[in-house]
């Protein structure tokens, strides 16, 4: 199979049943988002972002990109400016992983530090004041509407392919900037008017559920304030996790399905387990795993691990 760039590989990533950790009598799937080429979802966004804003005239060739992110979008973005061409400059919490730090970097874009204690909504400040600055392109991924609407036209359709004339009962997501979560639902619920919808949320910041955010360590998941793109009518349900349940279904999809993945991804995964465990038999449940495990090597997640040598 041959592609014109790595971009053309973004997408179409395999649904892949869950069989040693799905209890009886339900069946569990997850959409596995590290099979995109720069390993998560963000992915998706950064092209859309990108195509959309050189197509309407608010991006112009060469001009640098900026923008605020805990990892992933920072990677994606960085992997996208480098094929397109567009010097990037990432803000990114100085609380998250050296390895997201490195791979921004080596893809050739530069790395802004920014206190932990400020969250989301200090490094978004800071990067749009950067852009101002600099007369750069500000992604603006919480607000920016190709966030939702490449999940509603891409993420969420190759679902439905997938699912045609199968049985789908519930769609379960943690959030972020929200593109995933309101892309996906809306256009599922759309499409299949019975589908209830989930959403996952770090216990100490159900933000979504109207409650306090307080800082945690699920990183990708609730920024401290709610993102333009979000919709506060497209959950049937909310589900509250803390960080030693996303760790340890992270690590339970690596010891026993095989996929190695991030928190976000282990949340997720712990909240479609525990509704699995309450709704009616013959059920079936989908998730979606946002990235790969192997950025989180140098945190809590993978502690327990051993280095030979």
């Amino acid at each position: 199979m041959l592609f014109d760039s790595i971009l053309d590989t973004v997408g179409e990533t395999p649904i892949i049943r869950i069989n040693r950790l799905a209890p009886h009598g339900v069946a569990l799937y997850v959409k596995l988002e590290a099979r995109n080429p720069s390993g998560s979802i963000k992915d998706r966004m950064a092209m859309a972002i990108l195509d959309d804003a050189l197509r309407d005239g608010r991006l112009r060739p060469g001009q640098t990109v900026v923008e605020a992110t805990s990892g992933n979008a920072g990677i994606a973005l960085a992997m996208a400016c480098a094929v397109r061409g567009h010097p990037f400059v990432a803000f990114i919490g100085d609380n998250f992983s050296v390895e997201r730090r490195r791979l921004i970097r080596a893809y050739g874009a530069q790395v802004v530090l920014t206190p932990a204690a400020e969250g989301a909504i200090g490094r978004s400040r800071a990067a749009r004041e950067h852009a101002a600055r600099i007369g750069g392109f500000f992604a603006d991924q919480y607000a920016n509407p190709s966030n939702p609407r490449c999940h509603r036209d891409g993420t969420a359709q190759e679902i439905l392919r997938a699912f045609e004339g199968r049985r789908l009962d519930w769609f379960v997501s943690g959030w972020g900037s929200g593109g995933t979560l309101c892309g996906v639902g809306n256009a599922l619920k759309r499409a299949r008017p019975d589908l209830r919808i989930a959403v996952a949320e770090p216990s100490q910041a159900r933000v979504f559920a109207g409650q306090p955010w307080t800082a945690h360590d699920i990183a990708g998941w609730v920024p401290n304030f709610m993102p333009a793109v979000m919709s506060g009518a497209i959950g049937d349900e909310t589900l509250a996790i803390d960080e030693a349940q996303a760790r340890a279904a992270a690590r339970d999809l690596a010891r026993h399905e095989g996929l190695c993945c991030g928190m976000s991804s282990g949340g997720a995964f712990a909240a479609a387990r525990r509704l699995a465990d309450d709704v009616a038999p013959g059920s079936v449940i989908l998730t979606i795993l946002p990235d790969t495990g192997e950025r989180y090597l140098s945190t809590a997640l993978f502690a327990d691990t051993e280095v030979d040598g």
